[in-house]
């Protein structure tokens, strides 16, 4: 798939746990964990504005798009 979550390596870099994150942006553990892994077929604006501010963070520091070329 050609857009990459890194959502892992904001996590550590922030000394966070998913289950911190999740309890502040008000979604379930099991949730960010589909988005973490990637298996998530889309993410809300509201959500990943949530995500980006608990994280201090930018939308490309989490989603990164790869060509498959």
């Amino acid at each position: 798939m050609p857009i990459i979550v890194n959502l892992d390596v904001v996590l550590a870099k922030r000394g966070m746990k998913s289950y911190e994150l999740a309890d502040k942006v008000g979604i379930t553990t099991a949730n960010l964990s589909i988005l973490k892994t990637g298996k998530a077929k889309a993410i809300r604006f509201s959500t990943l504005e949530a995500i980006c501010k608990a994280l201090d963070c930018q939308p490309s520091d989490i989603l990164e798009y790869v060509s498959d070329d």
